[in-house]
């Protein structure tokens, strides 16, 4: 796919959005009630479901746990009907256990750590459905998980992936954007403080469109935040009403 189809003239990308503009949203927090915090998001066409448990007691090896702080353990799996192609390994292939360290690293960054030394948070999150920002989604989602979990975080960390189409950047890619050979990179950003959680290209980038792109990814990472931001307070309104009835 050319990179010229993916923007019109008039300045319209494939699915009608505008250059900035992020795919809708749709969450939901609170779902799974089996665990200490959960939530549920649409991202476009990009679905994903976050469970978290803990903080908890170091299991297994207790030589893992740190005498400071939480050791913070992410498992990332998609469904196997989340794409077109079934998946025959859904979790424990080399992109999984990749996006997983992603998803541990980027939550290192966010959450209190300190205040549970030698214990373990578990962070699980898999994709529903794949449309694209698979990575981006999944923080955004595991973010509201570990919020109704009541574990302290510095700030939201929110992701967003943005890619470069004729001297353009593009906010929140799908996937017949991110695999028409756009130049892209992901960003996980804590907006308060315009900290970097993580930030993941998997192609390359001319230099002089670096910067551009940053700018991009982090004034899209500020406009997922105050989506979020939205969601958590819309679910603490519903939690009020239903405690005064």
């Amino acid at each position: 796919m050319a990179g010229l189809e993916l923007l019109s003239d008039q300045g319209y990308r494939l699915d009608g959005r505008k250059a900035t503009e992020l795919r809708k949203f749709q969450a939901r927090m609170g779902p799974f009630a089996q665990a200490d915090g959960s939530a549920y998001l649409e991202q476009g066409n990009t679905k994903a479901l976050a469970v978290v448990y803990g903080p908890h007691e170091m299991r297994g090896s207790r030589s893992r746990a740190l005498h400071d702080r939480a050791v913070i353990n992410c498992q990332y799996s998609m469904a196997t009907f989340s794409t077109a192609e079934r998946k025959r390994r859904p979790h424990g292939d080399r992109k999984s256990t990749e996006m997983s360290l992603h998803l541990k690293q980027t939550f290192e960054a966010a959450v209190m750590t300190q205040l549970y030394p030698r214990s373990q948070i578990d962070i699980y999150v898999k994709i529903l459905q794949s449309d694209g920002g698979n990575y981006s989604v999944c923080v955004n989602a595991a973010t509201l998980a570990v919020i109704d979990a009541g574990i302290p975080m510095r700030d939201y960390v929110c992701a967003c992936t943005v890619g470069f189409v004729d001297e353009t950047p593009l906010a929140d890619l799908c996937y017949a954007e991110e695999s028409g050979g756009v130049s892209s990179l992901a960003l996980a950003l804590l907006p308060r403080g315009g900290q970097i959680a993580l930030l993941q290209m998997d192609a390359r980038l001319h230099q002089d469109h670096l910067e551009t792109l940053m700018e991009a990814a982090m004034t899209a990472c500020k406009g997922v935040s105050k989506v979020l931001d939205e969601v958590v307070r819309q679910h603490l309104r519903e939690a009020s009403m239903l405690t005064r009835e």
